[in-house]
């Protein structure tokens, strides 16, 4: 559950945005948190499902054991998992959407149908006939679902509108941070993905290349965030969240040294710890401003 704490950063970037523009709900909040937990749920069972059914979940697989791969649960038990968390997902999600915008049928079904989306690209990023992430395409769900979705999804249904485009920039730091993850998970596992011919983004341009790239998204992500401030400058407080940068330092500095996927492993949790403590203090910042 190590991308859990992405999941959440999305939600409560949304909730602290939309709480510096005076439109938080609790309610929201809550049930945004819960239906997300669900989501990502989802997304963790079915990515063990479909990488053991693929191939990707092998032996020589250098990641913790998955469930399916190591027999703990079958694959008929893990469909059914998936079948249950799919159906919570529908169900919190809808309550979500009705007590955020009522009767008003037009938006009920949009965001029912973002959520639907949602719950498609949990289940066939590995799973399924043709999985995307098996073509390179997990980056870009990634930072669509926990970036764009995550923060300006939530950030509507507490605010009822959207106040200012710049609502992306710190939308787009917290999915870039979490595109971070998945690289860093991606480059681990690049042995046994080109193996499997999972053709994620380090196995198409190679392990040097992929951390250049690695580079190139967190810096974008922390310009991103700082030009939000910048553009909503109220007071210094809304600088607070740089003392996380160290921490963002330690694990581009991490991803470079460490060559041996062990080595690796860690800096997949440090990173969604980092983009938490990143959206937490982001979020005070604009608490306190």
């Amino acid at each position: 559950m190590r991308t859990l704490p992405l999941a959440l950063s999305s939600i409560a970037m949304g909730s602290f945005l939309a709480a510096f523009h005076g439109g938080f709900s609790f309610q929201v909040f809550i049930f945004s948190a819960l239906t997300t937990i669900f989501l990502q749920i989802l997304s963790n069972l079915a990515n063990d499902y479909g990488d053991s059914v693929h191939g990707a979940d092998s032996d020589d697989r250098k990641g913790p054991q998955r469930s399916v791969q190591s027999g703990v649960i079958s694959p008929g038990e893990m469909k059914t998992a998936i079948g249950i968390f799919i159906a919570l997902s529908l169900a919190s999600g809808s309550y979500l959407i009705f007590i955020s915008v009522g009767f008003d049928a037009t938006l009920f079904l949009g965001f029912l149908g973002i959520g639907i989306l949602a719950i498609i690209a949990a289940i066939t990023y590995t799973a399924g006939a043709r999985p995307y992430g098996y073509s390179g395409l997990g980056d870009i769900s990634v930072l669509i679902f926990f970036g764009l979705v995550g923060v300006v999804g939530s950030y509507y249904l507490h605010v009822g509108s959207l106040v200012k485009a710049d609502l992306f920039l710190p939308a787009l730091s917290c999915g870039l941070f979490s595109v971070a993850v998945l690289n860093i998970n991606n480059i681990r596992d690049i042995d046994s993905d080109k193996s499997a011919g999972k053709r994620s983004i380090p196995v198409r341009i190679g392990r040097k290349r992929a951390i250049v790239y690695h580079r190139i998204i967190l810096v974008s992500g922390w310009l991103f965030a700082i030009a939000f401030v910048l553009l909503n400058y109220q007071s210094p407080f809304q600088f607070i969240f740089v003392i996380t940068l160290p921490l963002f330092i330690k694990n581009i500095k991490g991803v470079n040294a460490n060559k041996s996927p062990q080595e690796l492993d860690p800096y997949l949790k440090q990173m969604a710890i980092s983009t938490l403590l990143f959206v937490m203090s982001f979020g005070l910042g604009l608490i306190l401003a």
